[in-house]
């Protein structure tokens, strides 16, 4: 009886682990569709500022806002 709750327990635990990989795969793909990269020139010479210490490097204002740094 307990196996069987610890063995319910593992399965579901790593069905929910691979939908979470498969939901940052997604969002990954999609971010690198939906936003060309921009360089750090670009986004200054568009308006912005590179924000390259915020999660996903975004151009913060401007013609570039949200987009990508690299």
């Amino acid at each position: 009886m307990r196996i069987r709750r610890i063995l319910a327990a593992v399965s579901a635990t790593a069905a929910l682990a691979g939908l979470g990989l498969a939901g940052a795969a997604t969002a990954t793909a999609a971010t690198a569709q939906g936003a060309p990269v921009v360089g750090p020139n670009q986004c200054i010479d568009g308006g912005g500022t590179p924000r390259i210490d915020l999660p996903g490097n975004p151009c913060k204002g401007g013609k570039y806002d949200g987009q990508p740094v690299d």
